[in-house]
């Protein structure tokens, strides 16, 4: 049996998108798989036209932990020609929580994915640069299928647990299918490409546990420990 990558994606702001173009800026409503490889290769140092094809290997699954609330921004841009400046509309989740499970039929990449998360070569962010995430992003490395540790971890969000929790999953039975243009191929900006892929949706119920595992909690002391002292000058 393989093993399964946990990330906890969470933070003030996010941005999902899938077909974000000129003056709109969507946002999805969970994050996106062209968005979890985007960080991948970005914690692994690499560029925007070096080949992902190894990533594409992975297969993720997305539980709901808490929705957030959508925000729209207007932002006022002039672009460098000599030419008028227009408004576009930016859209955010506000205060969401996601657990991402990514997991690959080869190993040695999830164990190269699981280094560059811990010590990534270029600050993260959840979708865009102006969206910072909570640290630490790595929940943690269990040794089992992605859908049955994300229906064993205790709930990760803030305030009363719901009743249930949506998940949404890559290649599984489930009640609702979801397409979109969500495969990566290239993120070269003069040959970005992307295939349709189908996301499944199912509604799961947990234990009544308390709102932050244990290994997440020691995970945090972990990381603020590691951090450089302050010192004043």
């Amino acid at each position: 049996m393989g093993s399964t990558l946990i990330l906890r994606l969470a933070g003030p702001l996010q941005n999902w998108s899938t077909d974000s173009r000129f003056e709109h800026r969507r946002a999805e409503n969970f994050p996106t798989k062209s968005g979890i490889i985007g960080m991948i290769a970005n914690a692994m140092g690499r560029k925007r036209d070096d080949d992902i094809s190894d990533l594409q290997k992975i297969k993720i699954s997305v539980r709901i932990d808490q929705p957030g609330v959508f925000l729209e921004d207007f932002q006022i841009s002039k672009p460098q020609e000599k030419k008028d400046p227009f408004v576009s509309r930016r859209w955010y989740l506000s205060d969401a929580v996601f657990l991402c499970a990514i997991e690959c039929e080869d190993q040695s990449l999830l164990k190269k994915i699981e280094a560059a998360i811990k010590n990534p070569k270029r600050p993260l962010y959840l979708g865009r640069r102006s969206c910072p995430p909570d640290f630490p992003l790595l929940y943690g490395r269990y040794d089992t299928d992605a859908l049955s540790a994300l229906r064993k971890i205790a709930w990760t969000g803030r305030g009363t647990m719901p009743n249930s929790l949506s998940l949404y999953s890559e290649g599984n039975k489930g009640d609702i299918i979801r397409k979109r243009m969500d495969q990566p191929v290239s993120f070269d900006f003069h040959h970005r490409k992307y295939r349709m892929g189908e996301m499944t949706l199912e509604s799961i119920c947990l234990e009544p546990y308390h709102s932050q595992s244990e290994m997440h909690f020691e995970a945090s002391i972990d990381y603020f420990d590691k951090l450089p002292e302050y010192k004043e000058t």
